[in-house]
């Protein structure tokens, strides 16, 4: 393995066989190398083989300024979110996530706390990405000795869904937006509190967020399904009647119309968290 491009005394990057690159860190790899000399494996403590090419030159322009410490941290939450979560994460999170601790904790340092103005959603409708974005504050905690509040714990559980969603993060928020209201009309409909650890519910959240995804999206699914809806819209009457409500938000607020299987799929859902 030679040494392709110098990033800076800790970051490499080498070209493999094939043809593809990757990025190479360890501490000291780079003293007194330069490009074509042999790479000191005993050296390397991280490899990133990311494809998209754009996403890696962003990455190693970010290596430049970002402490290796803190490069080593994210990388380790990356790959337990992706083992917890079951996921793949698109690997422009690499760049993002890494990008925003950063400046998080520049903010930090300098006394400029910025306030999470959804941290509430997304602790109540994203629990395992806020786990796993409060897990991420302790370990800089301990690591490197900064305290960061809850609120950053929150801007890395949207960087984490927005690359399970394969979003922008401004999409990602309208999303969580969009689920919050979907989930409040429910409530105000039927006057209740849900069980938030149930199983109904969690497929419901799981529902909303693929739905908002095709709202933002202008995509739809099929409208062949009346029969099979007027037969549960019967059976379900106010399940159904939530339901209705739900469209003329989502018509007015969205300009998106929903095709019978979408009521379809939302009464049955609304009916399983309100029966449970």
């Amino acid at each position: 393995m030679r040494v392709a491009k110098v990033i800076n005394n800790n970051v490499i990057s080498v070209i493999q066989e094939d043809g593809a690159e990757l990025v190479v860190m360890g501490r000291g790899i780079a003293f007194k190398k330069k490009p074509g000399d042999e790479v000191d494996e005993n050296r390397i403590e991280k490899v990133f083989a990311l494809k998209n090419q754009q996403t890696t030159a962003n990455f190693k322009m970010l290596l430049r300024e970002v402490p290796m410490e803190l490069v080593v941290i994210v990388e380790d939450i990356i790959q337990f979110a992706k083992q917890q979560l079951g996921k793949q994460l698109n690997e422009n999170i690499y760049v993002s996530l890494t990008d925003h601790i950063n400046f998080a904790i520049e903010r930090q340092q300098k006394g400029m706390e910025i306030k999470n103005v959804m941290l509430w959603e997304i602790k109540q409708l994203y629990k395992e990405e806020f786990q796993i974005g409060m897990r991420t504050v302790e370990k800089i905690k301990q690591k490197l000795g900064i305290e960061l509040p809850e609120d950053e714990a929150a801007f890395i559980a949207i960087h984490l869904i927005t690359a399970e969603m394969n979003e922008e993060v401004s999409t990602t928020m309208n999303i969580t937006k969009f689920m919050q209201n979907i989930i409040n009309i429910v409530k105000y409909h039927y006057k209740t509190e849900f069980d938030e650890e149930s199983l109904s519910y969690f497929r419901f959240i799981t529902h909303l967020k693929f739905f908002a995804q095709r709202v933002f999206k202008g995509k739809h699914y099929d409208n062949n399904y009346e029969a099979l809806y007027m037969m549960i819209k019967e059976k379900h009457q106010e399940a159904a009647a939530c339901t209705e409500k739900i469209k003329r938000f989502v018509e007015k607020e969205y300009g998106h119309e929903l095709t019978s299987e979408e009521m379809l799929y939302l009464t049955v859902h609304i009916e399983r968290i309100v029966s449970r």
